[in-house]
């Protein structure tokens, strides 16, 4: 069976990915967390799952290098220099990175790519999210996710259309950008929505997570997917098929 290493092991995730696995027919080969020793989680894993922190990728990303291992990355808010460490990593191991690891995410991201690249300008899109208070990163990973897969419909790059400050006396909306408003309260695992507001009517796209178990799910069954690809940078797209 696929022996699969949770770096993060002791957070949220890490509890919901350690007890999913079996099910799933896979085998744990243990977990790591601050200070622990990512080299040797590595050689002793197949893939590994990262629900860390940013702060542990460059760490991570070495030991997984180090020993060939595939990897999967969860981990929220990383910055360009993340992405760069990513790149680098991908040209010798496999590693899938993505924002949200649902099943049912991957899916709507494909349908909010779809409906920006056939509706106009004239169209806004806004995304809202809400999420439980011990939450530390906004926007969310699923609602950038979100936001790129609109720009990619719209074949524009995310950084130029996002706005996510809104506060005062901002003035009118600028056509063609696309708005975040990020919630947090209570134990909401993940609920998202994309607004596409035209003249007159709205179309609205959203996902709700009940619980963490469709996230472990998902990271789980990508990890196992990942196990014997070629080195490269791979999405939750080209596990679901879409």
């Amino acid at each position: 069976m696929t022996a699969i290493g949770i770096i993060g092991s002791a957070g949220r995730m890490g509890h919901a990915l350690a007890a999913i696995v079996p099910d799933l027919g896979a085998t744990l080969a243990g977990g790591i967390d601050a200070g622990g020793d990512p080299a040797g989680l590595a050689h002793d894993s197949d893939v590994l799952v990262d629900f860390s922190s940013p702060s542990a990728l460059e760490r991570t990303l070495a030991a997984a290098r180090q020993t060939g291992t595939p990897i999967l990355i969860g981990t929220t808010g990383l910055a360009t220099t993340h992405h760069a460490m990513i790149d680098a990593a991908a040209t010798d191991i496999a590693v899938l990175q993505t924002g949200n690891v649902s099943l049912g995410v991957t899916l709507l991201a494909k349908l909010v790519r779809e409906a920006a690249a056939r509706l106009g300008p004239e169209w806004d899109i806004e995304i809202a999210e809400f999420h439980h208070r011990h939450k530390v990163d906004a926007p969310s990973g699923t609602a950038l996710l979100l936001g790129e897969a609109a720009a990619a419909g719209r074949g524009i790059p995310l950084a130029e259309a996002r706005v996510a400050d809104r506060a005062g006396l901002t003035g009118a909306r600028s056509e063609g950008t696309i708005g975040f408003a990020s919630l947090r309260g209570g134990s909401v695992a993940g609920d998202h929505q994309v607004v596409f507001a035209g003249e007159g009517e709205r179309i609205e796209l959203g996902h709700r997570a009940e619980n963490r178990a469709i996230f472990a799910r998902g990271a789980i069954t990508a990890a196992l997917w990942l196990v014997g690809k070629p080195a490269g940078r791979y999405g939750m797209d080209e596990v679901l098929g879409v």
